[in-house]
């Protein structure tokens, strides 16, 4: 029998597992372990409410976890001198480094990054990021340019912890289409991920990333950069097949069922979703780590959602490989 860590490592690599890595609640059980800067450059306040590291004021209205940030630090470039930059080099970061490879056990140990577009509209603003495409690029640049470096340190520690996965968060996608022209992607944002998951493979470490909405146009592109998995809670606003097509065998979907529409349907809804979730994303080689979505009462799963969905992961696990 695999361990967790080569289940996970079998499955990134197409390298066939003798069952489906998971990453579930309770008693389904998860073969990740995760481990973090403390504090990450990343953090949000808790509850979603207060103000961050670079002096961003976030507010939560909802039930959910996340909150939006009312109040940005830097609204004018020409203030940029005045931005409280964090020091990704303080020590008391990383002392949860410490003997984390240890209670991870025999689990995937994944570690956690800074993102690259969310963290910029955070520091910025959405609008005023979308405008600095075309009236700042350079100033726009300096600042991705920052938080690559700070991924790049980050890296190495968590590659010297022993860290096998490195993973950050950049929601990308509307319901429909990328939030701004691949064209302007591809030529501001693409080689900086290119330098994070170079840096990352480099290190030993596989690369994950979390991208929720209509983000087709730039798959191809993060697979050719050394993108391993997508950590993608929606996928029919792009549909099952469509990304089975263009994209099975090339990475690992890391995804729970769709936590916007067939988790809202009834149990017959998810276990048929989670067949055809296999049947499109999976093959027995690897391609496909089930997952459930962390915040359950923000996204307005019910406890009989999330069994039907965790059972039917299992019983998927089964038939595809005995276990």
């Amino acid at each position: 029998m695999m361990t967790s860590r080569e289940l996970v490592q079998r499955t990134l690599r197409f390298g066939t597992p003798d069952r489906l890595a998971r990453d579930l609640p309770g008693n389904w059980g998860t073969d990740f372990a995760h481990v973090g800067m403390d504090a990450s450059p990343d953090s949000r306040p808790r509850g979603g409410k207060g103000t961050d590291e670079w002096g961003a004021v976030w507010d939560n209205i909802g039930v959910c976890q996340l909150g939006e940030v009312q109040e940005v630090p830097l609204a004018r470039w020409e203030d940029w001198d005045q931005l409280h930059i964090p020091d990704i080099h303080e020590e008391r970061r990383w002392k949860g480094l410490t003997g984390a490879r240890e209670r991870a056990g025999d689990k995937f140990l994944l570690a956690s990054g800074i993102s690259i577009y969310e963290r910029v509209h955070f520091i910025r603003g959405l609008e005023n990021t979308w405008l600095d495409i075309h009236e700042h690029p350079e100033e726009l640049a300096r600042l991705i340019d920052l938080l690559v470096e700070m991924n790049l340190v980050a890296i190495q520690r968590y590659a010297a912890a022993g860290v096998e996965g490195y993973i950050f968060c950049d929601d990308w996608g509307l319901q429909n289409r990328l939030m701004i022209d691949p064209a302007q992607w591809r030529a501001m944002w693409k080689p900086r991920y290119a330098r994070i998951f170079q840096a990352a493979h480099a290190a030993g470490l596989a690369t994950f990333l979390h991208s929720c909405g209509y983000i087709v146009d730039i798959l191809d592109d993060l697979i050719a950069i050394g993108l391993d998995a997508v950590h993608m809670d929606q996928q029919e606003n792009m549909g099952l097949e469509l990304l089975g097509k263009r994209f099975g065998g090339r990475i690992t979907f890391f995804a729970p069922v769709d936590i916007q529409t067939a988790m809202q349907h009834g149990e017959v809804a998810i276990r048929a979703y989670a067949r055809q979730m296999a049947k499109h994303l999976a093959r027995r080689e690897g391609g496909w780590i089930p997952r459930w979505y962390s915040d359950p009462k923000g996204a307005g799963h019910s406890e009989q959602a999330i069994v039907a969905m965790c059972d039917e992961f299992g019983k998927i696990s089964v038939d595809m490989y005995g276990t």
